[in-house]
């Protein structure tokens, strides 16, 4: 299983040749994102629909809205399970993560419980995770 973090996601519906072929050829069909990523970028189409000053704004925020849930409901979005909440209260109680963000700290538990590859650009601060398998297809 392979899970796409906000970034890459991002990458493949912007187009991204690399990421979009690699997506195509990764031969699992359990290729998807988690419930946080989906969540991500929602928020981030609401609140260009809550900041947007001019009606054309306005129209072009719904738009991308629209067409990021429509491409979300397209991919497998794995959301959290026990096992998730578990590794997530794990990973909490570890002292060294203390200057992760917390979405970063919900992807890698989901990603963890399912023993998924997590396929992203933030290398940095996800591979201070133990036991976290890494990818990256942008670069």
């Amino acid at each position: 299983m392979y899970l796409l973090d906000t970034d890459t996601l991002t990458h493949l519906y912007a187009g991204n040749i690399k990421v979009a072929e690699r997506f195509r050829t990764v031969g699992d069909p359990d290729t998807g994102t988690t419930i946080v990523t989906k969540a991500e970028m929602l928020r981030g189409r609401i609140d260009y629909i809550l900041k947007a000053t001019t009606g054309t704004e306005l129209l072009r925020a719904q738009n991308l809205f629209s067409e990021t849930e429509a491409l979300l409901s397209q991919i497998l979005v794995v959301p959290f399970n026990q096992a998730a909440a578990e590794q997530f209260e794990q990973l909490v109680a570890l002292r060294n993560l203390r200057k992760i963000g917390r979405a970063d700290l919900l992807i890698a538990s989901i990603t963890l419980a399912n023993q998924a590859i997590l396929v992203t650009r933030n290398i940095r601060h996800f591979r201070q995770f133990p036991g976290l398998r890494i990818e990256n297809w942008v670069d």
